[in-house]
């Protein structure tokens, strides 16, 4: 990992040169990661001692120093081995960090003695440490959202906002937080809710499926019996409606059919009888006849 200085815009250095003489560097490392912290710059001919202080919170101080016209190093309470010179000090002057620890949380500085005068340059290092994110539902629509360990303290939103209680966090002695929300959704439209996680590390989000309202469903389990009694009645009185309709048709067409036959097997005997033995019928022709006959006699007598 390159040091933050050389990582500038040159045009920055150039700009900013006269005012770093002693200034200090805020400067967040993730942890388990590697840090180079530089030196200011200058000429190595001019150099005459190079010293690193190390000041970290619950240990002494500790000095790494290297002069020049000795060719010699020596270091002063320093028992923390993840902590050396990047390559000897007459090569490279930057101190590393492999790998960070959360122990290393602390303040760094770099002092360049010449003949010109001294050279600081400070480190505020922040080792951040990324929270574990857990979320579980704990009783009836109620979620809870955990960022456990982190460091700094991480930042906790839900979607859809809830009603949520005031959030806990906890200390640890490492100097890392445990931050916990809880949140309630009462409403019946809401069934899926999002724990949104913010830090320095990078965010994080997780979703959890609620329960259904137990209103809700205890009232759907109460009516399901009656709502399947009333299907089961409705197709029995479709059923009944259907059959007497087919019923029905069958009946008056079979009605008509006989009604017909009856008819005519009644009409004709009737018609039989009427022309066979109708007297008026009969006296009718005999007149006929009669009338005939007399008229060819007296055709066969004007004819004589």
């Amino acid at each position: 990992m390159l040091c933050p200085w050389r990582t500038a815009n040159l045009g920055l250095l150039l700009i900013l040169a006269v005012f770093l003489v002693a200034v200090n560097i805020s400067w967040p490392v993730q942890m388990a990661r590697n840090a180079v912290l530089c030196c200011p710059r200058i000429e190595f001919r001019n150099l005459i001692v190079i010293t690193w202080e190390i000041i970290i919170r619950g240990q002494p101080s500790c000095t790494k120093s290297y002069r020049k016209e000795r060719n010699e190093t020596k270091e002063t309470n320093c028992t923390d081995e993840r902590i050396t010179w990047v390559s000897t000090p007459d090569q490279n002057s930057d101190l590393q960090i492999h790998p960070v620890a959360i122990t290393h949380d602390g303040y760094y500085r770099c002092i360049m003695a010449t003949p010109d005068g001294n050279f600081h340059r400070g480190y505020h290092l922040q080792v951040l440490v990324t929270p574990e994110v857990t979320l579980f539902e704990s009783r009836n629509r109620t979620a809870v959202c955990k960022a456990v360990a982190g460091k700094p303290a991480a930042q906790i939103s839900w979607i859809p906002a809830g009603d949520c209680a005031p959030t806990e966090q906890e200390y640890w002695g490492n100097g890392t937080v445990t931050v916990q929300s809880t949140c309630h959704w009462e409403g019946h439209n809401v069934s899926t809710v999002t724990c949104h996680v913010s830090h320095l590390t990078g965010n994080k989000s997780l979703y959890i499926e609620l329960l259904p309202v137990p209103g809700a469903k205890k009232s759907a389990k109460l009516y399901m019996p009656y709502v399947i009694l009333t299907i089961i009645i409705l197709t029995i009185v479709g059923f009944i409606w259907l059959l007497k309709i087919s019923g029905c048709r069958k009946y008056n067409l079979n009605k008509t059919e006989s009604t017909s036959v009856v008819e005519e097997d009644e009409m004709q005997p009737y018609a039989s009888y009427t022309e066979k033995n109708n007297p008026l019928y009969d006296t009718t022709n005999k007149v006929k006849a009669s009338q005939a006959l007399q008229s060819e006699v007296g055709t066969d007598l004007h004819t004589l």
